[in-house]
């Protein structure tokens, strides 16, 4: 009988250790070290090689701004059914600069956002004839501006609606399967705010096409003027719990843009997130607006991120 008992706390003691061995450690989500950058949009002569890069980032990701389906001979512009041109800066942001910045800086990847919120002064409209219509021309135009621009990635930066959300929803997702199927791209991302119909389009985009998505950059600078750190970390859970399961990146403009900015606590406000493993990442808007102060908050950011 005592040997019976000596055996079985053996044997419970052994159990209890294969079980500890064997079952998966729970740790806290890992945070990011992915900087990502918009630039081209309003034509201030930036180049890729002025912005600081910090080779300790996983990644940095410019995003030219933007290709935009419309005409570029017409006045005003007019839609064109995804047939997309480039509309950033290409004077400045050519492909061999894009080449050059990629072999100097092996963390660099480069992509191309699509749309924005104006062309010349007018708003950019997402207006397809037909889901298959607009995914058709918008491949084709979107592969050869990708081949030739040496580009890696692709990012959805729709703003006003001529069609209803679950045709954005059909279009955006099966343009976004098809580049990666085709390996055209390796990474995608959307661009939503917090806008009634804004949100009403992307979420249904992310409840039926979340898993093509790598990124959610929301524009969290386009909430109001004096966002507070506890307002801008409500805002990021708000947002994350829309997104369920994104990876999702915190911004601020270096525009006269809203939300929370460095002076005012975003970097508190991130050092929170990044206590928690809840930052994805940093993105600004932009380039452009940062060049008149030398990318002070560029390199802040990226010392941040990698500290």
């Amino acid at each position: 009988m005592k040997i019976s008992k000596f055996l079985a706390s053996l044997f419970l003691q052994t159990s209890i250790i294969i079980l500890l061995v064997v079952s998966p450690i729970q740790v806290a989500p890992a945070n990011s070290k992915l900087f990502r950058e918009y630039i081209g949009a309003e034509g201030k002569d930036v180049t890729f090689s002025e912005v600081p890069i910090d080779s300790k980032l996983d990644q940095f990701h410019f995003i030219l701004s933007f290709a935009i389906d419309y005409t570029t001979s017409t006045s005003p512009p007019s839609p064109t059914n995804g047939n997309f041109s480039a509309f950033w800066d290409t004077q400045n942001l050519t492909p061999s600069r894009v080449s050059a910045i990629k072999s100097q800086k092996p963390n660099v990847k480069v992509a191309l956002s699509l749309a924005g919120d104006t062309v010349n002064g007018e708003k950019v409209f997402f207006s397809p004839k037909s889901i298959s219509s607009w995914v058709g021309n918008a491949i084709l135009s979107i592969t050869r501006l990708v081949n030739e621009y040496h580009l890696d990635g692709i990012d959805i930066d729709y703003e006003h609606f001529h069609a209803d959300p679950n045709t954005f929803a059909e279009c955006i997702g099966q343009l976004l399967i098809i580049l990666k199927r085709q390996k055209v791209v390796s990474f995608a991302s959307i661009a939503p705010y917090d806008d009634g119909t804004v949100q009403a389009h992307y979420l249904a985009l992310w409840r039926k096409y979340g898993h093509v998505i790598d990124y959610v950059n929301f524009q969290f600078y386009a909430y109001d003027k004096g966002t507070t750190i506890s307002q801008f970390i409500g805002h990021f859970e708000t947002q994350r719990s829309n997104y369920k399961g994104c990876k999702l990146l915190v911004s601020f403009g270096t525009d006269e843009s809203g939300g929370l900015k460095p002076e005012n606590g975003f970097f508190q406000a991130c050092a929170r997130l990044k206590q928690q493993g809840k930052l994805d990442g940093i993105f600004i808007w932009s380039a452009d607006d940062s060049k008149k102060d030398n990318f002070r908050f560029e390199k802040q950011s990226q010392s941040f991120l990698v500290s």
